[in-house]
């Protein structure tokens, strides 16, 4: 674990500082294309280079159940983890759906599961046969927490891509993350838990009761990240963080999805803060804690579509805009290029609007 958070370097800032004087020479007024210069001028700093192509694109789904279901915190039941981890691979799913469209790839890991999975297209990383209640004390062994991160990181660090997507698949996770950004971030359940899959009033009562219930019995410690993980966490939740840390090990983007997603980049970031550089925030999660730990973590979701299915199906889209982000650096011309002249060229860097 030290060797993969001591591989993960701080972006370079000599490649930014020249992307960023390109977009300057490049045919437009100053910021006119937005977050798209930001998001070209962010993967410069990550790759070290002005010019980049993201179009090796993959989705990593890490799949496990949590014990927590329990206590009654869920709309689905639990069986529905290991009907939609196969249905993720025949491209039944939101997110396989729409990663199939696109054309980007897509991987989907058995981190825990609570069944056998006898389909070779679901990765077999099983650690357990999904996570204790944590209502009734720790979800995981730190070492069983440690080996879910690890094994996170392996499978990014082995997937063939220019930029990796994490999403995840597993009944009972947003009541886990939510237990988890409580602690991380010090503030009350209520300002962090949302409805999830859609329960009833009774049952969302029930699902803040048992996160607060979970915390007081287990006393997790907000400055130890796997000390948080392993007690309210998930092994989805590990295996993702992982994979956020794998992802920037090797220098390459990595999306966040939705409110779960976060969740696990905001533990990745806590444990090597230099991983904020290399996140790429997708859409605006409906979950009431997805804004607080984009907050935590000073970054902004680039899409505002109402979504909250989560499996991962913001990030395909995030893909696409990232292609565009690379068009423009790598294709649109300068002024220079373009035959624009001085006259033209005064006004927009007087902060004129420009008008051909």
């Amino acid at each position: 674990m030290r060797q993969l958070l001591a591989a993960i370097e701080e972006p370079d800032r000599a490649a930014m500082d020249a992307a960023q004087q390109r977009q300057a020479q490049l045919a437009k007024p100053p910021g006119s294309l937005g977050r798209l210069e930001d998001l070209s001028i962010q993967l410069a700093g990550i790759t070290g280079r002005i010019h980049n192509e993201v179009t090796k694109q993959h989705l990593l789904v890490f799949a496990a159940d949590n014990g927590v279901v329990e206590e009654g915190v869920s709309s689905a039941p639990q069986r529905v983890t290991l009907q939609q981890t196969i249905n993720l691979t025949r491209a039944k799913t939101g997110a396989a759906a729409l990663a199939k469209y696109f054309g980007c790839g897509i991987t989907v890991c058995d981190v825990g599961v609570n069944a056998e999975i006898r389909d070779d297209a679901v990765m077999d990383c099983k650690i357990a046969y999904g996570t204790r209640n944590m209502a009734k004390g720790p979800a995981m062994t730190r070492e069983q927490t440690l080996t879910a991160l690890l094994t996170g990181a392996r499978v990014a660090q082995e997937t063939a891509a220019d930029v990796i997507g994490i999403g995840e698949m597993g009944i009972g996770n947003t009541t886990t993350s939510s237990a988890v950004l409580a602690v991380l971030l010090d503030v009350e359940v209520e300002q962090v838990t949302g409805r999830g899959g859609g329960i009833t009033d009774e049952s969302f009562e029930r699902k803040k009761r048992v996160i607060r219930q979970a915390i007081a019995c287990n006393a997790p410690d907000g400055r130890d990240v796997v000390d948080v993980l392993s007690k309210v966490g998930g092994f989805d939740l590990a295996a993702m963080c992982g994979a956020f840390l794998g992802t920037a090990a090797t220098r390459r983007p990595v999306v966040i999805d939705g409110f779960i997603s976060a969740v696990a980049a905001l533990c990745a970031v806590r444990l090597c803060p230099a991983v904020r550089h290399y996140l790429i925030p997708s859409h605006a999660s409906y979950e009431i804690g997805y804004r607080l730990a984009m907050e935590a973590m000073e970054l902004q979701p680039m899409l505002l579509l109402g979504m909250r299915l989560g499996e991962g199906s913001g990030c395909p889209l995030a893909f696409k805009v990232l292609e565009a982000a690379c068009a423009i650096i790598n294709g649109m011309a300068t002024f220079d290029e373009a035959g624009i002249d001085d006259e033209y060229l005064d006004e927009i860097r007087e902060g004129d609007k420009f008008t051909p």
